[in-house]
This record gives structure tokens, C-alpha cells and sequence, in this order.
């Protein structure tokens, strides 16, 4: 009898040691944990002044003005004790200076922890109002800013809560007061957050949000990040960070979205910009998330841009356009353009500006 409660156990050990083995491989493949880039650099490449605790998202108006969240503060990887902030930066300036944003004073500036941002541009009037995801306390809403160009200011309408905007990693703003964003977490409470990063599940998701109507739109993610729309306004991207896709979902009258397609990316892809002219997808991506969330400065996270043309086509083309060991610039999480320019933030390092040419 005694034999065979060993026997048991030994089977049971057995057991318990293969599922450990496979969650460790499987955990290994989608965090890309042994993938290490060859430096691939562009020209004349400048680091922004002022940008030294971050540069999560970035987002640029159609005349070249862009707009940088500043200061993310994301349990688990390195950040800075200072409030965040938003700069805007004229890519039509040769100096290339980041002027920081005058922020409203009914607003609280203590507990500002700025992550995804996106902008909408009011064709009645021209007005320009600027959605940040904002995570005070750890908490998660979205904070709806007007912008004033003459002073270059921040007027705060409102801060937007709801309980499936429950970890919103980034957003697309759809009109005044409606958007698109991803949850990057499926559980509320932050120890079953942590467990979540190991378990990897697909559970993550899209959220439609308005003032009459608040839903679930689409699900099914691994680490739901980046999230952007297509020029003429009928598709929505998606990064899937841990199963290294973007998804491609069609839009419909009631908000819905609907799969069309999903392109692989090699690369766990943080946030996603869209060119206006051309429908190109542009994007920030993390080649090894182990060095990200196992932080070592002598050993630091890369850094890389992906570019993904004629996503809609059968045959889509996905380019390393820039790559880097974390040398120059750690945790890449955005890449937009404009002018000839390329402009790269990073979660927690600094800003760079390259010439594409």
C-alpha cells in the first residue's frame, strides 16, 4: 500500500514537472525570451531634450505637431518619481525642441501617470481635444483635454470611468466624446495581474465607449496594447503582444468589431500609428519582454520599429525599419512619422528623432 502511494506521488511529480516544463517553454516562445537584435540604425539620429523619464505614446497632427505622453509609471519596469507630463514637439523645427504643455489647475498633477494617447481633430469648428489614459493610484481612466494652440495649454473637460475600462493600456478617439481602447489585463486585482503575465491567457480585450453605450467589442487577446484606426475610418488594429500579431477588425454601424485578418510581426509590438497619406502601420515593439520585465542595466531591453504596408493586401509587408540593443534607446513602445522623420518613444528611456532617408 505504502508503495504504491510513493508510486503516486512519484507519478504525480512527473506530471506536475512536464505542465512546469511546457508553461516554461510556451511562456519562453511568447515572450521571445532568448531573441537578441542586430543593431539596425538610421542617420542622424538626435535624442530629444527634456524626454528622460519616458516617452510612451506619441501621436502627431496632421500639420507636424506631435504629442508625447511623458513620466508612464507601469508596475513592474523602471520609472521616475516625477509626475507625468505631456510635451508637444513642431517636426517642421529643425531645433527639435519639446515644449512641455501648460496643464489646467483644477486637474491633479500630483497623481498624473499618462500611457496611451490619442487625438481628435472636430471638423465642424477645428477644435482639438487630446484622450490620455491616465493611472492614478494604479487605477485606470481616461482624462478628455482640450487643446489651446495659442498658449499652448490643456483645458480638462472631464475624466471618463467605467468598469470595463478597467486597465486600459491605449485608445483611439472616435468623435468628442467616444473612443475605442484596449484592456491589457483581464483581472482587476494587481497580485492576479503578475500571475496573469505568467499564465498568459487569451483574455484580453477592446472596449467601445460613448456616453450612451459602454461594451465589450471584441476579445481574445494576449496583452491587448496598441490600438489605431485606418484613414477612411473602417478598420481597427490591435496588437496582440504575446501572440506577435496585429489584428485587423472591420467596423460596423453599431460599433462592433468584426475579424478580418491577423499579421504576424515577429516582435512584441507595443503601440500603433498609422500614416495618413499612405494607410502604412507603424509601430514600436519590444524584441525580448524578459529583459523588459527582468530589468538589467548592463543588459538592457532593445528596441525596434516595425512597419507593416498594404496590411488589407493578401501578401501585407512587415520591415524592421530600426533596430537596437538598448544601447541607444531601451523599451521602444512607439514609432511615428513625419517630413522624412521617425520618431521613437520608449516606455520608460528617452525620445529619438532619425531621418528615414
Amino acid at each position: 500500500m505504502r508503495m504504491g502511494k510513493v508510486a503516486l506521488i512519484s507519478v504525480a511529480v512527473a506530471v506536475l514537472s512536464v505542465l512546469l516544463g511546457e508553461r516554461l517553454v510556451n511562456l519562453s516562445k511568447r515572450y521571445l525570451a532568448f531573441r537578441e537584435v542586430t543593431p539596425n540604425h538610421l542617420p542622424n539620429c538626435v535624442t530629444l531634450k527634456k524626454i528622460d523619464h519616458g516617452s510612451e505614446d506619441i501621436t502627431v497632427m496632421g500639420h507636424g505637431l506631435a504629442f508625447i505622453s511623458t513620466g508612464l509609471k507601469y508596475p513592474g519596469l523602471p520609472s521616475s518619481d516625477m509626475p507625468g507630463k505631456i510635451y508637444t514637439l513642431d517636426l517642421k523645427d529643425p531645433l527639435l525642441k519639446p515644449l512641455e504643455l501648460r496643464m489646467p489647475r483644477n486637474f491633479d498633477l500630483d497623481s498624473f501617470n499618462p500611457h496611451g494617447i490619442s487625438l481628435f481633430v472636430d471638423p465642424s469648428d477645428d477644435a482639438v481635444y487630446l484622450f490620455v489614459v491616465n493611472h492614478p493610484q494604479h487605477k485606470s481612466q481616461v482624462e478628455l483635454f482640450k487643446f489651446v494652440e495659442e498658449d499652448f495649454s490643456l483645458i480638462h473637460l472631464k475624466t471618463i470611468k467605467h468598469e470595463l475600462l478597467h486597465s486600459v493600456n491605449d485608445i483611439v478617439a472616435l468623435g468628442v466624446d467616444s473612443f475605442y481602447a484596449t484592456n491589457d489585463h483581464y483581472f482587476h486585482n494587481e497580485i492576479l495581474k503578475r500571475l496573469e503575465l505568467l499564465l498568459l491567457l487569451p483574455w484580453t480585450n477592446v472596449v467601445y465607449y460613448s456616453p450612451e453605450e459602454v461594451k465589450v467589442v471584441s476579445d481574445g487577446y494576449y496583452f491587448a496594447n496598441g490600438i489605431n484606426i485606418s484613414p477612411d475610418k473602417r478598420y481597427i488594429y490591435v496588437s496582440s503582444v504575446f501572440s506577435h500579431d496585429v489584428f485587423v477588425l472591420e467596423r460596423k454601424e453599431n460599433n462592433d468589431l468584426t475579424l478580418v485578418k491577423s499579421v504576424a510581426v515577429g516582435s512584441l509590438c507595443d503601440n500603433i500609428e498609422v500614416d495618413p497619406e499612405t494607410g502604412d502601420l507603424w509601430l514600436g515593439c519590444h524584441p525580448n519582454a524578459r529583459k523588459i520585465f527582468l530589468f538589467d542595466a548592463k543588459n538592457p531591453p532593445g528596441s525596434e520599429v516595425i512597419r507593416i504596408e498594404n496590411i488589407h493586401s493578401d501578401q501585407p509587408v512587415v520591415t524592421q525599419v530600426y533596430a537596437d540593443d538598448g544601447h541607444v534607446i531601451m523599451g521602444s513602445s512607439v514609432a511615428t512619422t513625419y517630413g522624412g522623420k521617425l520618431l521613437i518613444g520608449s516606455v520608460f528611456h528617452k525620445a529619438l528623432c532619425c531621418d528615414l532617408k
